[in-house]
């Protein structure tokens, strides 16, 4: 998972109900306040899949929390990038994905990535969840996106 603000209150929040949690970041900086909240921090680009592929060794369910990530990166991550993320994974141990679908990314850019991700979950038979709760509201969204992942691992 994307482990800005919002991935490292998820993070928190998941290793607290007993969950190991691999959280990523670009920026080897910030590694220690992914571990700070709890997961494991890894330098990983999502501009980048192989640097995400590579560590999804053990993880089965992924968290792409890119729904406030800057225009000029969103038309990629909601579009190619997040297509070919979901091609991939049928070849990991990851049995499930939540996609983070409001946000500031414009609102076309997450519609198609959830009908994107709801297309992957039919076809390769892989239990998806899309979100729509807003990420300002922090406490709908913290509990939506616990209620997603904690519904994958049933």
């Amino acid at each position: 998972m994307g482990c800005g603000c919002r991935g490292r209150a998820l993070a928190g929040e998941l290793v607290t109900a007993g969950h190991a949690v691999r959280g990523t970041t670009r920026e080897p900086g910030r590694i220690g306040e992914i571990e700070a909240a709890g997961a494991q921090g890894v330098v990983a680009d999502p501009d980048r899949l192989g640097t995400i592929m590579v560590q999804l060794g053990g993880v089965t369910v992924v968290c792409w929390l890119m729904a406030n990530v800057d225009a000029s990166a969103a038309v990629d991550l909601h579009g190619p990038r997040l297509q070919t993320l979901l091609e991939r994974l049928v070849d990991t141990p990851v049995r499930g994905l939540v996609y983070e679908g409001a946000g500031s990314a414009r609102p076309e850019l997450l519609r198609a990535g959830a009908e994107a991700v709801r297309t992957a979950g039919e076809t390769w038979r892989m239990p998806i969840e899309v979100t729509d709760a807003k990420p300002s509201d922090h406490a709908a969204w913290l509990a939506q996106m616990k209620a997603a992942v904690a519904g994958l691992l049933r």
